[in-house]
């Protein structure tokens, strides 16, 4: 917190007064490199991307080290992409933006070693910008979301429900106390060996799970629990619904004698129901922290009140359940829009009282 309001201070003091001022922006939490140019409107300029996708979907996930050999290799091609892309020169950069937190250690250490040696080399200004802050702050680029509003951000690495205040004050609900959903549908898609379906062969676990699960014939054939029904807070917990997964691939692969590497039966039924006991989960934490911003006064009495939901599982299936379920019964809300995937353009009232 301290480097940010250095930066800040800084980029107050020497371009508050310039009409634009340029923003370089390096992404590397994870698998995928990526870089932007972004002008002070919130305009992208020129971005750039570079996905490890194929290559960790043969290893069957993420393998730390590769992914930063691959950062290693890709970063300089990337940013000069996103350069080139905005017609513009990293000498007319005025600062450059660059995560440090949370994500992979090795991976962010490449972005932060080139952000730091551009800023050096180029007498700019670094400023270290937090993942998930990053993500619950992204929706302003697009759609005018006012303050304070409630984000709901689900990756492969964490997943938590926050109250966002302002560009800088954040309040944290609830997060999970144990596995991220996107962990729990890699290992479940890994497990029951769905990437070795030709039609699913090229996408990562979540992305294969939610394909499967709209070709389901009845997709109530597998019954999961709901997590900590009877806990009287935000949390999430993940580990449940992955070993009662694991459960049912096991019974299913011994009734039907499954050979190795042979994917179950009713696959597709499978994954509609475990995509839904995830979603189900999810909706129900969210709304507990709804009613509670409502009943405390923390969000808006009398206006429009905002559900963010972004983070790497905002999948679009995944918040069409959303929108059905989270809609807080009386006394509470008196209208929520429900922000999401490719909804960004258009506020979605889900509830008018």
């Amino acid at each position: 917190m301290f480097l940010q309001r250095v930066a800040r201070k800084f980029l107050r003091r020497n371009y508050s007064k310039k009409e634009n001022f340029l923003i370089l922006g390096i992404e590397t939490s994870c698998d995928d490199t990526g870089a932007a140019i972004l002008d002070s409107n919130g305009r992208i300029l020129g971005e750039a991307l570079h996905s490890q996708l194929s290559v960790h979907l043969k290893n069957g996930g993420i393998i730390p080290p590769l992914a930063q050999d691959m950062h290693r290799e890709n970063i300089v091609s990337v940013v000069n992409n996103a350069l080139t892309s905005a017609g513009v020169a990293v000498k007319d950069v005025d600062a450059i933006a660059v995560t440090n937190r949370p994500g992979l250690p090795l991976s962010l250490l490449i972005g932060l070693r080139y952000g730091k040696h551009l800023a050096r080399n180029q007498g700019k200004p670094l400023i270290p910008i937090h993942h998930m802050e990053a993500h619950a702050l992204t929706v302003r680029m697009t759609t005018p979301v006012a303050f304070p509003f409630i984000c709901l951000l689900a990756s492969g690495g964490h997943c938590q429900l926050s109250l966002v205040k302002s560009l800088s004050e954040f309040y944290l609900l609830g997060e999970s106390m144990d596995d991220a959903p996107g962990e729990a549908f890699d290992k479940i898609a890994r497990q029951m060996n769905i990437h070795n379906h030709p039609d699913y062969r090229s996408m990562s676990g979540g992305a294969a799970i939610e394909a499967a699960a709209r070709k389901a014939e009845n997709p109530g054939r597998f019954e999961f629990p709901l997590p900590l029904a009877h806990m009287r807070d935000c949390q999430f917990s993940f580990s449940g619904l992955k070993n009662s997964a694991r459960r049912h691939i096991l019974a299913h692969e011994k009734e039907f004698q499954v050979g190795p590497g042979e994917v179950i039966p009713y696959f597709e039924d499978f994954c509609s129901g475990f995509l839904r006991a995830i979603t189900r989960h999810l909706c129900h934490r969210t709304q507990r922290a709804m009613e509670f911003c409502e009943r405390e006064g923390l969000v808006d009495e009398n206006g429009i009140k905002s559900l963010v939901f972004g983070g790497g599982q905002d999948s679009t299936q995944t918040f069409d359940i959303c929108r059905k379920r989270t809609i807080p019964p009386p006394p509470y809300s008196s209208v929520w829009c429900l922000i999401g995937p490719e909804e960004n353009s258009n506020e979605d009232e889900v509830s008018k009282r």
